[in-house]
């Protein structure tokens, strides 16, 4: 690559800035401090000091919140400060917590003075809602502090010693400085989608309002449902790398624009890395994930699994000067249909560490490699993997059932060639195929009859917010709302209303 004059350099880091802003939905922040907290023995300690000394108000979101020794932990010192006074807020996901005994928590919780909300519970009116989940992990507590990472609130992450079980491999970080405005913020925006009321303007800090705790510039990309910030980012992240791109993800299901991205990287001489948890105990997950290896491989992307129970950690590093950590897993379901947060790091420091993190964790993990056998090539680890680690929630699901969806189409039109490692897939595909059609031919109802339910149940949700939508609504006016008297009704402004909005 012909080196550019150093005035260009400048132009197209200008340039490369605004694109990033532009792609993840939010500004570079200025003037923070971050340290990288490893797997729950950093974390869980770090959340409960700060939790010990807020003093005026927390926001407390996560994915899942269970009823065990961690959970009932985390907590009590949430409804300790409650008790003293303090405003706390919490959220967690419906269906991540099911199962989980959050209802048990939540109880406890509001009994002790907390605000309590469950994130997308079923509702006749909204039946697929349930396709969007709030995937977040974070902590902001007054303003001053932010705890943003992949790690749930529950016994799993933290292991058992004494059962000889390890605590999963998984990364969060702490965040001081006037960034920590943005992740309340984000709270503030799923706090209202789950149903809450609106978080008072006096008691959301304004990022003006937070000294400056250390030279680190930070971007928090909080995305929701269709926004796809992150897979933008993503993607021109992948473009900018120059010298290396290492990846660690829970559950890789890459779209074929991003394994395209990182094969053009690859072949372009970047050093493209990608760490995934080792066996899974659903054949699903392990069958599906190994189906997008192969394209990867045959570019120069090198894939390693994880030896230990599990690597949850969703991070990347590039050039050791950008990193990414949070949330979201390389998936459609996170891209698109979550919502979920993420914080980029620009910073040397922060970014060397994580990147020597990133290499010590593959000393702990088989890479895998691409043996030929006769004209194809199968994937296979290089050395026998035989880690198990719990199996994947709803979100996994709809990642896997898109991935066999794209390899059972590939099938059918040829479109694309299909390696050995995508016959299982292809192999399950057609069995359920088969499956539904026999069931069809010799049990007709079988299918009609849930069907025939199905389509009542999305037409009478939709018959419904057709008729509320329609009927007028009253309003009162406050600094700029709809004024009392006004009723909206298909978009227009009733006459006895006033003016249009």
């Amino acid at each position: 690559m012909i080196p550019l004059p150093a005035t260009n350099r400048g132009a197209l880091r200008d340039l490369a800035e605004h694109a990033l802003s532009r792609a993840a939905g939010g500004p570079l922040v200025l003037g923070n401090s971050v340290r990288v907290l490893r797997n729950a023995s950093e974390n869980y300690p770090a959340w409960l000091s700060a939790l010990a000394a807020a003093k005026q108000h927390v926001c407390f979101e996560n994915y899942i919140f269970s009823d065990d020794v961690t959970g009932r932990r985390v907590a009590s010192a949430l409804a300790e400060r409650a008790r003293r006074g303090v405003r706390v807020r919490v959220l967690y996901d419906w269906l991540g917590c099911l199962g989980e005994g959050a209802s048990r928590i939540a109880r406890q919780l509001a009994a002790a003075g907390v605000e309590v909300r469950a994130f997308n519970p079923p509702r006749f009116d909204r039946p697929l809602a349930w396709l969007s989940r709030d995937h977040r992990k974070a902590i902001a507590i007054d303003g001053q502090v932010a705890f943003v990472s992949g790690l749930c609130v529950s016994d799993r992450w933290a292991g058992d010693a004494r059962r000889g079980s390890e605590e999963w491999r998984d990364t969060g970080v702490e965040v001081r400085g006037p960034a920590v405005a943005d992740v309340e913020r984000a709270f503030g925006s799923t706090w209202v989608a789950a149903g809450g009321v609106p978080i008072p303007a006096g008691e959301v800090t304004s990022r003006g309002a937070v000294p400056a705790a250390g030279e680190v510039a930070v971007r928090v990309v909080a995305t929701e449902p269709n926004e796809a910030g992150l897979f933008r980012l993503d993607l021109l992240v992948s473009g900018l790398a120059r010298r290396s791109l290492f990846l660690a993800d829970a559950y890789f299901f890459a779209t074929t624009p991003y394994v395209e991205a990182l094969r053009a990287a690859a072949r372009d001489g970047v050093d493209v890395r990608l760490l995934v948890p080792g066996v899974s105990d659903l054949w699903l997950v392990s069958s599906v994930s190994r189906a997008g290896y192969r394209p990867l491989l045959e570019t120069g992307v090198r894939v390693f699994e994880w030896n230990g129970p599990m690597m949850h950690a969703k991070t990347a590093v590039a050039d050791g000067r950008w990193a990414r950590v949070g949330s979201s897993n390389l998936n459609v379901s996170s891209w698109l249909g979550n919502y979920e947060l993420d914080v980029t790091i620009e910073d040397e420091g922060v970014a060397g560490d994580m990147e020597r993190y990133y290499l010590a964790d593959l000393e702990q993990a088989t890479e895998v490699v691409l043996r030929r056998r006769g004209r194809g090539a199968a994937v296979v680890p290089a050395v026998p993997v035989t880690a198990r680690h719990a199996g994947a929630r709803a979100d996994l699901a709809t990642a896997g059932a898109i991935r066999i969806g794209h390899a059972v189409g590939a099938a059918l039109t040829g479109q694309r060639t299909l390696g050995p490692a995508e016959a299982r897939v292809a192999l399950g595909g057609g069995i359920v195929v088969v499956a539904l059609a026999v069931a069809a031919l010799l049990w007709p109802r079988l299918l009609t009859v849930p069907l025939a339910a199905l389509g009542l149940w999305l037409g009478a949700a939709l018959l419904l917010h057709a008729w509320r939508l329609a009927r007028p609504r009253r309003y009162v006016e406050t600094d700029g709302a709809p004024a009392p008297g006004r009723a909206l009704l298909g978009g227009r402004a009733d006459r006895q209303g006033g003016r249009r909005p």
